[in-house]
């Protein structure tokens, strides 16, 4: 696909430096902005809008486009209700209205060279139910700055993305990021992007999708590269994954079909989960969305299916923060009204042993219920099921490279929680949602040190320091030395395990 290196007029937006410049694609010419030294493309649709007869159904091609279109400011976001209370103050929400919210932005050097550059698709996290591509903190300058062509995605949220109907397709967020990858295939080469270089990276729930790209042998072929960042990497069986699209259609008085569901606004049906599942957080257990296994995106678990040998040949970067609860248990509170007895019967649900308890207890003098259970779930839910896939892959010959965010942000004493590490990776300690999570002192030798590593991941398909093996090395970026740890917290691991 040829070039298109056309500027168009001078002094966009409310900066004079700025320049108007248009790419082809095969939808129609895209116009954005040159400035800085990076070209931005915001808002570019990469499906059909999923409304009328495309809701509740795989994605389709967007109609392509007379004239030239407007890709100078973001598009709009996926149907969402900011986060509640104490999550509210520290996890920002974009709410930009329109259909047309399957769209992608993308920063590309401005540089060309006569060497395509490799690609970077980034998948916000959100249970499913926040988060977009609108959010300042996931603008990819940095990325854009460092040769990297960088692409975030939104996808289908909550009910109309993640429903389980009777008649109706399963885990439609996740073909959205099928269909995402397939637009960047097609597509990328005219923002200067390799399509045989591509690095999908996803946060949380995003991660999630990223395993079950990467389990599966289809999906897995449409990129080289992955990376996780504090992720489950199990999907649910139909049965669980059906219970909150069945609460909503019992508070709804409906049946959970897709024509009934159809007949409802994309509204009452937001308004109805958040009915069903305000109290619900990772941590307890409650109504929640979750990728359900079925035969087509998600044919078995993605853990097991990777722990078999899916995904071997793609070398993947993976890791968790070293205090992931404290998100969801010291601001809002929950934490401090953890007892000896809540404690006991979580470990007891979770299918953690009594002498694993005393073992974190021992290694954390003084601490409350709270952070033990903070720890153990951190351990459980995430760390143990990484651990147990890079020793998969190890013996197996895939290349595996393991991190630990460890420096704690001195906001509301979250501590190194989930989603600190993200102003870091990015790179964009300065904005908005960087310094309500990590504070306005955050250190930039760190997030210079993380974004670089990141880079060269996703550049070299290797990051600086040694592949996982027998000596289970960890890079822990923790500030100070960030230096490479050895099998840490080895007993707590294998007393989870």
């Amino acid at each position: 696909m040829p070039l298109s290196t056309g500027v168009v007029f001078m002094g966009v937006g409310n900066d004079p430096h700025n320049v108007s410049l248009v790419r082809d694609t095969p939808s129609g010419p895209v116009e954005g902005i040159l400035g800085g030294g990076v070209e931005r493309f915001l808002g570019i649709p990469y499906a059909a809008a999923p409304v009328g007869n495309n809701r509740f159904a795989v994605p389709t091609l967007p109609a392509p486009w007379t004239g030239t279109r407007a890709a100078t400011s973001y598009g709009p976001t996926a149907g969402q209700v900011p986060y509640p209370g104490a999550l509210g103050r520290l996890l920002p929400t974009a709410v930009i209205p329109g259909d047309e919210y399957l769209n992608v932005n993308v920063f590309a050097p401005a540089k060309r060279t006569a060497v395509l550059r490799p690609v970077l698709l980034w998948i916000h996290g959100g249970s499913l139910q926040h988060g977009s591509n609108a959010l300042p903190g996931y603008d990819g300058t940095a990325f854009a700055r460092d040769a990297v062509v960088f692409v975030a995605a939104n996808y289908r949220l909550g009910a109309e993305g993640f429903s389980v109907l009777e008649d109706a397709p399963l885990n439609l967020g996740l073909a959205d990021v099928v269909a995402a990858l397939e637009w960047l295939r097609a597509n990328i080469v005219s923002f200067g992007g390799d399509p045989g270089q591509v690095t999908i990276m996803g946060h949380a729930a995003g991660g999630s999708l990223v395993a079950a790209l990467l389990a599966n042998p289809r999906a897995s072929s449409l990129f080289a590269r992955a990376i996780i960042h504090s992720a489950p990497l199990s999907a649910w069986p139909m049965g669980r994954a059906r219970r909150l699209t069945q609460r909503i259609a019992t508070d709804l008085g409906i049946e959970a079909t897709r024509e009934e569901f159809a007949a409802r606004t994309p509204a009452e049906l937001l308004a109805s989960q958040v009915r069903v599942a305000a109290d619900s957080i990772p941590l307890n257990g409650g109504p929640a969305y979750g990728l359900a296994i079925e035969p087509q995106l998600v044919p078995e678990d993605p853990l097991q299916a990777m722990l078999a040998g899916a995904g071997n040949d793609i070398p993947l970067l993976i890791g968790t923060t070293t205090q992931e609860s404290r998100l969801w248990l010291v601001p809002t509170g929950r934490g401090a009204k953890v007892s000896r007895m809540h404690l006991a019967l979580a470990r007891r649900r979770a299918g953690i042993s009594k002498e694993a308890q005393r073992l974190f207890w021992s290694n954390r003098p003084g601490a409350s219920p709270g952070e033990i259970l903070g720890a153990l779930a951190t351990d459980k839910l995430l760390r143990v099921p990484m651990y147990t896939l890079a020793d998969a892959r190890r013996y197996a010959g895939g290349q595996t490279q393991v991190y630990e965010f460890a420096w704690h942000s001195p906001v509301e004493d979250l501590g190194a929680a989930h989603g600190t590490e993200l102003p870091f990776v990015f790179d964009n300690l300065a904005t908005q949602d960087a310094t309500g999570l990590v504070g306005g002192q955050a250190p930039q030798p760190l997030a210079s040190a993380m974004h670089e590593a990141w880079v060269c991941f996703a550049t070299m398909g290797s990051a600086e320091w040694p592949h996982w093996d027998i000596s289970r090395p960890v890079r822990t970026f923790n500030g100070l030395g960030n230096e490479v740890v050895f099998s840490p917290r080895d007993d707590e691991a294998e007393a989870i395990g």
